[in-house]
This record gives structure tokens, C-alpha cells and sequence, in this order.
């Protein structure tokens, strides 16, 4: 007769219990120096091992020659409770008896003395799911039982056991088990058993178990039975889930924000008849490994993944900012939660991916944060290029213009050719305008022209000239460096700073424009020396030398109309005059 290989492999000493050390090393020493209390509760997730300690400490209490705390397998008691031939251990599935009936019948039989061992110990499982009369009936008895009897309980739910059975109890909490632990011990099983399991079949199979080694060794079981030669793909198709590639395709869909991808991608997967649920689960992990590379210096020590799949991780983690990978897992987990109350598991995995991947489509805080992320990862790697980039949006205008009323906005034209002879490599590329940039200052209003001196004297020069490359109206876009530039003005001194507190400047990524409502503005940067000392501070701000335009205020003549004069004379003459519009 076949038996599952977790039950095959089922602990048999405190030694064999992997990843609690805290519990096995307690209970052997207890035993070992006979200070076993009479009440235990083992609490943890499934699979961690509760039910297991609790019989080889059943087993042990009982044994006629342990040893270091561990039964011997080899007197009658131990061989009498492995095979289920005493009465004196008992165990008790709390769900199915679960009324106070089925308590007081415990409480009539503890008080027997045992007929073969020297304790009767009762092992009740899910011992949360007793009612409340249940709970009080076995109260008394857990208070004082009888010297002979020893109670162990376990629970994966310890919240809902009342505060009067907890105190009456030895607590101990079991952990998850580290998925590198669940895979040693399918390796070992696998070299036990007429079949082969690669490391990173095993590696899989512990990572989908959750840290549970009961659900681990159950789906080597299933494996086992699909092929004999289990790899990571036959953990795929014998499981029903994604394959490691699949997550990364996804996620490259959400990188490159592919939405028909995407959409396809699910397609194929829902085509294989693939768990999207389980699916969905396995995305949010690898989301979660990429959340841990932003934030985790040392982050080789949890993931459990093999170190091409780390590289692979951390590849994608720098295509994609730490906030959209939060955006990313938050509406994840609600999709999960969602696909528990509908049937339609792919519609809402198709809808969850096109958010996903269509950025624009989230209002929320964290989306927002994620898009300012990508644009200004756009905008640090074209500098990092040496390609020109100016930033500006119509909100930024706006407000320039809000802070001047008192002067319209700036009439900036699109440069002219004229003669550039030393135009620097980075105005000659052409600018990157992020994001989409607002209208073009009109054409009709032409400021004044102020070359710097350096730049007249060259122009003299009979070297052969070359027409500057005319901008496109559309680039033309506020100077973003123009706080920076007048800070730096302002501790080399002189009167520059001053007068241009007031003014606006834009740039087409060759030249500056600068509108002033000041009248004196066209006439300082005349002055000798002040054009170049302005020139020099915006190259050491941005590292472009720039060419400058300045317009500065006029004031306004009044100047007599000569037909006005003569109409006025011809009405004191008495002569009727007609106009016509």
C-alpha cells in the first residue's frame, strides 16, 4: 500500500524538525530532566510542524528509555503509540468534535488511569474551533487534571482561544520554514525515492509552499507522479502555475507600459488553464523581491531566488521607480481580494494590467508619485547623454505670469540666422522638451538685440560664417535655470542682480531671451563687461555658453496727430464735418 511521502517522512525525533529549534531544543530538555508541564499550546502557520511535535513529545513522555529527550522507537510504549494500538494518546479533531458533549465525555475518561503508558495525553487539534461551552467544560479539568494526564493543543488561529485556557498553557509559537530548509529536505527525500529533483525544481517547489513543509512534500508527491525526472518546468506543469519567465514577461509589459502585451501574455497563460489567482499571487512576490532591491542594501540574503533570476531582478528594479513598484503591488492585492467574490478572474487580472501599464489612468497619490518618478529618470539619463533638456509646463508660465501682471507676456521670437562661430556642442544637438511644452510667444513683438562685446568683435572677423540652426517656435520654453543664474549674480555683486529681479527669461536651448519691464535693462547689458559677466554665470550653471537677447520697457511718446489739428480747427470755423467708420 502507497504511502504519501509526508507521511513517510513524518519527524520521528525532535532532531528531524526543521527550522524550530527553539521548540524541539525546550521540549527535550523538559523531558530529559522529567519537568514536562501538563498543558501545552503549539501555534503557527500549517505545515510548520505542530501536530508532529506533538506526537514525539506524547511519545516521549511515555517512552521507557529516552534518549537526550528523544523517544527510543524501541520499548513497547513507543512502538504501541506509532501504530495507533493504545488508548492512552489520543488525538482529537476539535472541528468535527467541537460541543460540550464531546468534552465532558474527555473529561470522564481522564480521570481513568492509563492501561498501558504512564500518561494519557490528549492532543486536540484546531482547538480554536471549540465553542464557548466546550471552552468552559474543558477549563476546569486543564486547571487541575489529574497527575497522569497531559494536554497538548494546537492551533493555527491562537486569537480565538480565550485567555483562560492560554494562561493554563506552555505557549510556543512555530515559524515558517526558510524556503532554502524546505528545499534541503526535498533533496533529501528525492534521494530516497526512485526519482531525480533538480535544485531548482526544489527551490520552486519551497518558494510556492509558503513555509510549509507538509504542503512542500505534498507537491513532490504530485510531481513525482507527473515525472520521474521532476525539473523546474514540471513543477510548472504539474502545479498549474506560471514559470518564472512568464512573471518576468509581465513585468517588462509593465516596464515598457505595454498594455496589449500584457493582455496577450494572460491570454497565453489562461489558454495553458494556469491558476490566475495563484498567478496574481507569484506577481505580487516578484514585485515584492523588487521592492526589497530599492530598499535593502544586502538584499542577496532574502531573496530565494538563484543568482541569474537575482541579476534579472535587479535589472527590472532599475528600470522601474520604487514608487510605481508600490503602485504596482497595492493594486495587486486588491485585485486579489477581488477575485475571491467573481467567477470573471481573467477580466479583473486584464484590468488590473492595463492600470498597470497605462500610467496616466491612476489618480491616486502613489501613481502620480510613480509617473513624476519615470520623467525624472528620463530626464537624468538624456542629461547623463549630454543631450539638452529643458523643463517647463504651462502651470510653471502661468505662475511666472501671475508673479508680473504688470507686463504681458513675453513676446519671444524664434531666433533668426545670424552668424554663430562658437556655438558649444551641447546647443548645437537638439533640446528634449519634457513634458509637452506650452504655445509659441508671438512673432509681432520683437525685443531689442544686445550682442555681447566678445561676440561683435568675432562677427568683424572675414572668417566665413555658417547660419545658426533655426529652433522650431514650439521649443522655445522658460529658462528653468534662471533662479540659480540671478543667485549667483547676486554674490559676484554689481547692479545685474538688481534690475533683473523683475524680469522673465525663456531659452530655445541656444539662446537666451530676456524680458524686463525695466527701461535700463537693453542699456546695462550695453555697458561693457555686463553681458559677458551674464554669459559666464549661466555657462557655469548649466554648462552651455548661451548667446543673449534683451527686451527692456520703453517709455511711451505722445505724439499730435496733424489731421487731428486740422478737424479742430475746421469745427471752431463752423464748418460741418461728417466721418464715416
Amino acid at each position: 500500500m502507497y504511502l504519501a511521502l509526508y507521511r513517510k517522512y513524518r519527524p520521528a525525533a525532535f532532531a528531524d524538525v526543521v527550522s524550530q529549534p527553539h521548540v524541539t531544543r525546550t521540549l527535550q530538555n523538559e523531558v530529559s530532566q522529567g519537568k514536562t508541564a501538563h498543558a501545552y499550546l503549539f501555534t503557527g502557520s500549517r505545515g510548520t510542524g505542530k501536530t508532529t511535535c506533538a506526537k514525539i513529545l506524547a511519545m516521549a513522555v511515555n517512552c521507557e528509555h529516552p534518549i537526550d529527550g528523544d523517544p527510543c522507537h524501541e520499548c513497547e510504549s513507543c512502538r504501541a503509540i506509532a501504530e495507533g494500538a493504545t488508548l492512552d494518546v489520543m488525538e482529537i479533531d476539535a472541528a468535527s468534535n467541537n460541543g460540550v458533549d464531546n468534552i465532558r465525555q474527555l473529561r470522564e475518561e481522564a480521570n481513568y488511569t492509563p492501561a498501558q503508558c504512564r500518561y494519557r495525553v490528549y492532543i486536540i487539534d484546531e482547538v480554536h474551533m471549540l465553542s464557548d461551552g466546550a471552552f468552559n467544560a474543558l477549563l476546569k479539568i486543564m486547571e487541575e487534571p489529574p497527575p497522569h494526564v497531559k494536554f497538548i493543543l494546537a492551533t493555527t488561529e491562537v486569537h480565538k482561544i480565550p485567555v483562560t485556557i492560554l494562561s493554563r498553557c506552555q505557549r510556543f509559537d512555530f515559524h515558517r520554514i526558510r524556503a532554502e530548509d524546505i528545499a534541503k529536505r526535498l533533496l533529501y527525500i528525492a534521494d530516497n525515492e526512485p526519482f531525480t529533483l533538480t535544485e531548482d525544481a526544489a527551490s520552486l517547489i519551497a518558494r510556492l509552499s509558503d513555509g510549509g513543509m507538509r504542503d512542500a512534500i505534498s507537491l513532490l508527491d504530485q510531481c513525482a507522479s507527473f515525472s520521474n525526472e521532476i525539473t523546474a518546468q514540471t513543477v510548472v506543469d504539474a502545479a498549474g502555475v506560471a514559470g518564472r519567465d512568464d512573471l518576468f514577461a509581465l513585468t517588462d509589459c509593465v516596464i515598457r507600459t505595454d498594455a496589449a502585451g500584457a493582455i496577450e501574455q494572460i491570454g497565453v497563460l489562461y489558454e495553458k488553464a494556469k491558476d490566475l489567482s495563484v498567478l496574481l499571487s507569484e506577481l505580487c512576490v516578484h514585485f515584492r523581491n523588487l521592492m526589497l532591491v530599492h530598499t535593502m542594501k544586502d538584499v542577496s540574503a532574502v531573496l530565494t531566488v538563484s543568482p541569474e533570476e537575482e541579476a534579472r531582478i535587479k535589472e527590472q528594479a532599475a528600470s522601474l521607480p520604487l514608487s510605481s513598484v508600490l503602485s504596482a503591488l497595492t493594486q495587486m492585492r486588491e485585485t486579489l481580494d477581488q477575485m475571491g467574490k467573481t467567477a470573471d478572474r481573467r477580466l479583473l487580472l486584464e484590468l488590473c494590467f492595463v492600470r498597470l501599464c497605462t500610467p496616466s489612468l491612476n489618480r491616486d497619490e502613489t501613481a502620480m508619485l510613480s509617473r513624476l518618478d519615470r520623467l525624472e529618470a528620463t530626464v537624468r539619463t538624456l542629461r547623463e547623454t549630454g543631450i539638452p533638456v529643458q523643463t517647463g509646463t504651462p502651470a510653471q508660465t502661468a505662475a511666472v505670469t501671475a508673479q508680473h501682471p504688470e507686463s504681458e507676456p513675453a513676446a519671444v521670437p524664434k531666433p533668426t540666422a545670424e552668424p554663430t562661430l562658437s556655438t558649444p556642442p551641447q546647443a548645437q544637438s537638439s533640446p528634449v522638451i519634457i513634458p509637452e511644452t506650452p504655445e509659441a510667444p508671438s512673432e509681432q513683438a520683437q525685443p531689442e538685440q544686445v550682442q555681447p562685446e566678445q561676440m561683435q568683435s568675432e562677427q568683424t572677423k572675414p572668417e566665413p560664417v555658417q547660419p545658426a540652426r533655426v529652433q522650431p517656435a514650439h521649443e522655445i520654453l522658460p529658462f528653468a535655470q534662471w533662479d540659480e543664474v540671478l543667485l549667483l549674480l547676486a554674490k559676484t555683486g554689481g547692479p545685474l542682480y538688481g534690475i533683473l529681479q523683475s524680469a522673465r527669461a525663456f531659452t530655445d536651448g541656444v539662446t537666451i531671451y530676456i524680458d524686463s519691464s525695466s527701461a535700463f535693462a537693453a542699456s546695462m547689458f550695453k555697458q561693457e563687461g555686463n553681458a559677458a559677466k551674464f554669459l559666464d554665470a549661466a555657462e557655469q550653471v548649466t554648462g552651455v555658453r548661451y548667446k543673449l537677447r534683451v527686451k527692456g520697457a520703453k517709455a511711451k511718446k505722445v505724439q499730435a496727430d496733424p489731421l487731428l489739428d486740422v478737424l479742430k480747427k475746421a469745427q471752431d470755423a463752423g464748418v460741418e464735418i461728417h466721418t464715416e467708420a
